[in-house]
């Protein structure tokens, strides 16, 4: 029993592992690093400024991604959006499950619903981090939150009833529909 209590408790061996990598800095330093240094040695290759030299694109990256962990603003940034991150992305992912299931997948009315919907919650996942963080503008959050609700409410009601507007092709393409039919 007491075993088990532990487990649940401290994470057992992966969760002390994950305290070991915490104390080490991994979370803090290194994977911020290595995720500005990717995403910097990238954009240098993609867009081709310096030909095809990898070994200046590598260098840039590198003083960058170490010029970035120089004070704890990209860790704490890092540390503060990314949880978030992953709570929209599961977010989104029940809403693709539930429009899937129930509505045609390919009707761009949808589509765009949906990538209002994930821009939303881009929008709220940088402002929360941003006012965990320190950034933020927060008293004007608070006293125009109704303004900019009522107005994407309104967009994404405009944006519906265009999409709904479009004639259908007289066959439902939802899963749940298809499987009622017998398809």
């Amino acid at each position: 029993m007491v075993l088990a209590w532990y487990g649940s408790y401290g994470g057992g061996a992966i969760g002390d592992m994950f305290s070991l990598w915490e104390q080490y800095g991994f979370f803090a330093y290194i994977l911020p690093f290595l995720l500005i240094f990717a995403l910097i040695f990238g954009i240098l290759e993609k867009t081709k400024i310096f030909d095809d030299n990898k070994t200046i694109s590598g260098i840039i990256a590198f003083v960058v991604g170490l010029m970035a962990l120089q004070f704890d603003i990209v860790p704490q940034f890092f540390s503060e959006v990314f949880p978030r991150l992953g709570v929209g992305l599961a977010i989104v992912l029940i809403l693709l499950i539930v429009v899937g299931l129930f509505a045609d997948p390919d009707s761009k009315g949808i589509t765009y619903t949906i990538m209002g919907i994930g821009a939303i919650i881009v929008v709220v996942i940088l402002v929360q981090t941003a006012g965990a963080v320190g950034w933020s503008s927060t008293w004007w959050w608070s006293d125009n939150w109704p303004l900019v609700a009522g107005v994407v409410i309104i967009l994404v009601a405009v944006v519906a009833m265009v999409g709904a507007g479009n004639p259908s092709t007289g066959k439902d393409k939802s899963i749940l529909a298809r499987a009622l039919r017998g398809e």
